[in-house]
């Protein structure tokens, strides 16, 4: 993740993370990615089942009954695992978590266990009984996807009425006092409503949300076609930042992230070289504690049926199963190549993200190994979505004269 309003706005300095130690078992989630010893964020796919047909669904889900789910005995040994092993966070995904019943009760577990319970959904199951469920199980966040204002959004998500069943559920969250976010994946069908999601958010005091750059994977891997060019990717960062300005100077200080490009960061901090070089170097810090993607690293998944991956976009890539063995244990394994590669992936890094052609592999890490893997059919060859230059990337290219080339 990518703070914008963290690193453009200044809403975080290095020494807040500092202050903490920078150990993830102390920091306050906001400040979570800058943590030093990168316990995973665990991803659970807790259901594969869905009410919505989403067109960039990783899960591939459908409304129907999966077999194999790990039941509530199984998910509870789970959560024990992941609490001794001190992963700070839970995030219940699926599918669609709600439609799992005993989700709330996982929930809740994980909460009496000391992690940070999350929920990541379409929104339009949350009722009135559920958002108060929710809120007596001390749930830290309800993230809500929605993939443009009204049309688009029921285009993407396959159903119509779905933006407005979204909106009643955010609606709910609030009226309980539940923080409540917004998820969007750009894409060229809904890139012209980034404007209006900040509306959105400002009209409903919304508090964050978290824009994705489009993965290759599930049924995303057949939106390859309608992925942002490189220059419509930097438009739309630009036009993020500038909207996010906005929000922060007319005094809604909205927290803003750009997720699965870790591009972002170099983007950010050259904008800002531009325009206020003493900001800038606070903001290579912060980008530097945060080590760029960590996949296999600082994020980890579980699937429905307990099968571990690097995350959640990995499906085809599987390190164990939690059945068999636990999750601490099979994701401090090294003697699979790929985790092994993962933990340590500079030195395999090939094309434009090897070390001799990109001087940003310190805080971006390679960026997404999963788009490379989709278009290469090479888990180390570059991400063929960053958008950053070859100018800007060379080790051998001096800062300032891409700064005079910019501006000129």
């Amino acid at each position: 993740m990518i703070g914008i309003s963290k690193l453009y706005c200044g809403t975080v300095e290095p020494s807040d993370a500092l202050r903490y130690g920078r150990e993830s078992g102390k920091l306050p989630s906001h400040l979570l990615q800058f943590s030093k010893d990168k316990k995973p964020v665990v991803v659970w796919n807790c259901t594969r089942r869905c009410n919505l047909r989403c067109v960039h669904c990783y899960a591939q889900s459908r409304d129907i009954d999966y077999q194999g789910e790990l039941t509530t005995k199984e998910g509870k040994a789970l959560i024990d695992d992941l609490a001794a092993f001190g992963a700070p966070v839970l995030l219940f995904s699926g599918g669609e978590p709600t439609m799992r019943k005993d989700m709330p009760e996982l929930a809740f577990y994980a909460r009496d266990k000391g992690m940070r319970a999350v929920i990541s959904t379409n929104g339009t199951l949350i009722t009135p009984k559920l958002a108060k469920i929710f809120k007596d199980i001390e749930l830290s966040y309800v993230g809500v996807s929605l993939d443009g204002v009204r049309e688009t959004n029921d285009r993407f998500r396959g159903m119509k009425g779905a933006f407005d069943k979204a909106m009643e559920g955010i609606a709910n969250c609030q009226a309980e006092g539940i923080k409540v976010g917004l998820r969007f994946t750009i894409n060229k069908r809904n890139a012209q409503d980034i404007p209006a999601i900040f509306e959105l958010l400002h009209e409903r005091q919304i508090p964050r949300v978290c824009f994705y750059h489009l993965v290759y994977a599930g049924r995303g891997s057949k939106l390859v076609k309608d992925d942002l060019t490189h220059e419509e990717s930097r438009q739309a960062v630009d036009k993020i930042i500038d909207l996010t300005k906005q929000l922060h100077d007319d005094n809604f200080k909205a927290e803003v992230l750009t997720v699965d490009n870790h591009a972002d960061g170099a983007y950010v901090y050259l904008r800002l070289l531009r325009e206020d070089p003493e900001k800038a170097k606070k903001v290579f810090e912060l980008l530097q504690m945060n080590e760029g993607n960590s996949s296999g690293i600082g994020i980890g998944c579980v699937s429905w049926d307990g099968q571990v991956h690097a995350d959640q976009f990995w499906r085809h890539l599987s390190f164990g199963n939690v059945k068999e063995r636990k999750f601490s244990q099979i994701w401090m394994d090294t003697t699979n190549e790929v985790m092994a590669g993962l933990k340590n992936r500079k030195p395999l890094l090939k094309g434009r993200c090897s070390s001799q052609n990109c001087r940003w592999q310190n805080i971006c890490n390679g960026n997404f190994r999963v788009r490379a893997e989709a278009i290469y059919d090479d888990i180390w060859a570059e991400d063929p979505a960053c958008y950053l230059t070859d100018e800007e990337i060379n080790p051998a290219t001096d800062l300032e004269q891409i700064i005079i080339n910019a501006n000129s």
